[in-house]
């Protein structure tokens, strides 16, 4: 048995996640990410859920940072008042 385990029983806690909610939660990851969805293997092991987790995080932080600074060069190149139709619709 870890270590980690081995201490988490021994504090008591009613707060641990058990197995079967770690593998449910790996689970829901594995449907959610494109690459691994689209896979032709169910059998995917957790670690590379949570890597593949984590690499779709920072590529979706990428392009939020791409679109954020498309959109402000757009704003930077319009008129005021069409940037600030752009900016209502975006604040709705």
């Amino acid at each position: 048995m870890s270590s980690r385990r081995s201490r988490s029983r021994q504090s008591g806690s009613n707060s641990r996640i058990s197995d079967d909610q770690i593998n449910d939660l790996v689970s829901k990851l594995h449907q959610l990410l494109p690459e691994i969805r689209n896979a032709h293997s169910d059998k995917v092991s957790a670690a590379k859920v949570l890597q593949e987790t984590c690499n779709y995080i920072r590529s979706l932080h990428r392009e939020v940072d791409d679109l954020s600074e498309r959109l402000s060069e757009l704003l930077a190149t319009t008129d005021n008042a069409q940037a600030a139709i752009i900016r209502s619709l975006l604040m709705q």
